[in-house]
């Protein structure tokens, strides 16, 4: 079995091909001992797999283990109790392993793909939605707020601009250039504002001065307190990450004065606690995307022979929307 082996914590640049990987056998850690067997036809890479390749993140695994924590593909195996069958067209998170042709599946984390998504799209799919989904489940989210998306250009942005289209008003992005600009306009932004600008400022001249609504923040590092000050009394900010390296610090006054929540947004321990949440949001996706409401923004399509440069890209913070490896 071919696949991208991370022989060491060392970072991306330890990435290389291995042709003689072993086959998958049993079940995900992830899965309880449901065996999910997939035919992977395309793989998807994100910023938690560039942590896990430096050793940094809190889900990692040892190494050696193969990259790549999304997939696309058919299902090869499945037991007669799980609602997929071989021959599945699906999409998931696997936290590690989809960077080959094979993978372990996490059942409550996978989706039956509609036809009309290629593999690509699919391997796009899950792990950017799902974050917007819950993230905005968690934000109490209503049609007709205003919401405030950093990193805009990204995976996570452009998901959540996406499931935004025609329900924010306005939906605003904040990107670091012209090009990523144009990014989040075609992902559905009504707004867009440069990092250069002032942009808490201009965010609350949309928003009538008041602020606005949520602010979906990705990113971290400096620009926190400002994700404050653009909110409306009574907003929310949700921390999805950390993506600009450092972990910003509140000063809980700031919350006070204005009636100010921050909400961490972490999927696997809610659904953890409150294991009824999977299948909801599994049955929301799928609906989305049935219904052709969901269109993933790939940056980078990279054929298997330069596999191993996928995680490059996102360290360097040069990813506009997904990066997608094709089989």
């Amino acid at each position: 079995m071919r696949g991208i082996l991370i022989p060491e914590t060392t970072g991306p640049g330890a990435a290389t091909h291995a042709d003689d990987l072993p086959e998958p056998t049993g079940a995900h850690p992830w899965a309880d001992g449901e065996r999910l067997l997939v035919d992977v036809r395309a793989a998807a890479v994100a910023f938690p797999d560039v942590l896990q390749s430096k050793g940094l993140y809190q889900h990692g695994t040892e190494t050696p283990y193969v990259t790549g924590g999304e997939y696309a593909g058919i299902v090869l195996d499945a037991p007669a109790s799980s609602r997929f069958r071989p021959g599945d067209r699906v999409a998931g998170l696997s936290v590690w392993g989809a960077a080959a042709e094979r993978v372990l599946g996490i059942p409550r984390y996978t989706v039956r793909l509609p036809d009309r998504m290629d593999w690509a799209d699919g391997a796009a799919f899950f792990l950017n939605y799902a974050t917007a989904w819950f993230t905005l489940h968690r934000a109490g989210f209503t049609d007709g707020e205003s919401v405030l998306v950093h990193g805009a250009a990204g995976g996570v942005g452009t998901a959540t601009l996406d499931l935004l289209r025609g329900k924010a008003k306005p939906s605003i992005a904040v990107v670091s250039s012209e090009v990523k600009a144009q990014v989040a306009r075609d992902c559905g932004a009504d707004e867009v504002l440069l990092t250069s600008d002032a942009w808490a400022a201009r965010a609350r001249e949309l928003t009538d001065g008041n602020g606005v609504d949520v602010v979906v923040d990705p990113v971290g590092g400096d620009r926190f307190t400002d994700s404050l000050r653009s909110l409306d009394v009574g907003g929310r900010l949700m921390v999805v990450g950390f993506a600009e390296g450092s972990i910003p610090e509140v000063k809980v006054n700031r919350l006070l004065l204005r009636n100010l929540s921050v909400l961490g947004v972490a999927l696997d321990p809610w659904e953890k606690r409150f294991p009824g949440y999977a299948p909801e949001l599994v049955a929301g996706l799928e609906a989305a995307a049935e219904e052709g409401r969901v269109r993933p923004f790939i940056g980078d399509r990279i054929p298997f022979d330069r596999a191993h440069e996928a995680l490059g890209i996102l360290d360097r913070r040069e990813a506009l929307g997904k990066v997608v490896i094709e089989f």
